[in-house]
């Protein structure tokens, strides 16, 4: 069954007429009563019964045409949804951002992103880096922004900013009569760890030796938790520089050595890109994520 024998049916159905069908569907007489012998052969029966100036649906036609409408109007439907793809007149797209990246940041490119193309819609998912890179290379998510030392091969990275790791503490810590803090001056304190932290791979990366032996306190995935355990002294901990902090929490560069992260756009490399995509892509580029 092809598309045009439901359309040159459905013309018949509501005109009752082979000659005006013919003339809505813009198809010679000749050419509409084959394409419905054809059908009425595939479908084991007639469809029309024509009686000199008059057409009627058969009871087979009876039967089979709220289904043929169905099926005509679910096609016109997939080709509306494609057309408004193509031009963005609509488009969801999926991102995944990395629970440890600075929501603020990620307010600010949205409200641009819909300023400049209202028409996107990005659903945003949040998770942790590996699991985001799990989900772009199974096509459940479009974009990634993530922080990772490296990335699989099949994944293309587009770097957007970078910004320093930090030590929080709270008022009255030692580190805080310091500009910075180098890293082995960590060795002994009470610590907080962040699980979603990617920090200490970071340092064992660059090849500067054991990591400070600290005194763990306390870990979550949840980083106001951690905030709020850093303003009671439980301890202190090591975060991203844009990271959110709670009012009162201090911070100190770490240094000797001083660690960075930068934050990329992923996508997976060689995958066809919608239109969508590639105006987020676009945006990403030139979007000033310090503000």
């Amino acid at each position: 069954m092809e598309m045009h024998q439901v359309r040159y049916f459905l013309a018949i159905a509501k005109t009752l007429n082979f000659t005006r069908a013919a003339e809505l569907s813009h198809v010679s007489q000749p050419s509409l009563t084959a394409a419905i012998k054809k059908l009425e052969a595939e479908l084991g029966g007639e469809l029309f019964r024509r009686e000199r100036k008059f057409t009627h649906l058969t009871d087979l036609g009876k039967l089979i045409k709220p289904h043929l409408e169905q099926m005509y109007a679910a096609s016109e439907a997939a080709k509306a949804e494609a057309e408004s793809f193509a031009v963005l007149d609509r488009a969801e797209v999926d991102i995944g951002v990395m629970s440890t990246i600075n929501p603020t940041q990620m307010i600010g490119f949205l409200t641009e992103l819909n300023q400049k193309h209202p028409t996107i819609e990005p659903h945003l998912r949040e998770g942790k880096g590996q699991d985001l890179i799990k989900a772009l290379l199974d096509g459940e998510i479009d974009i990634g922004l993530v922080s990772l030392l490296d990335f699989p091969s099949r994944l293309h990275a587009l770097p957007l900013y970078s910004e320093r790791y930090m030590v929080a503490f709270a008022q009255g810590h030692r580190f805080e009569r310091e500009t910075a803090v180098p890293f082995q001056a960590l060795d002994g304190e009470d610590y907080l760890v962040r699980l979603h932290c990617e920090f200490t791979e970071h340092f064992e990366a660059l090849g500067f030796g054991e990591n400070p032996k600290t005194n763990l306190k306390y870990s979550s995935e949840r980083e106001d938790w951690i905030q709020a355990m850093v303003l009671a002294r439980v301890g202190c901990t090591v975060m991203p520089e844009f990271l959110p902090s709670l009012e009162g929490v201090l911070m100190r560069p770490v240094v000797d050595p001083q660690i960075s992260r930068t934050v990329s756009l992923v996508t997976v490399a060689g995958r066809q890109h919608t239109p969508a995509v590639a105006q987020i892509m676009r945006l990403a580029q030139t979007y000033s994520w310090h503000r």
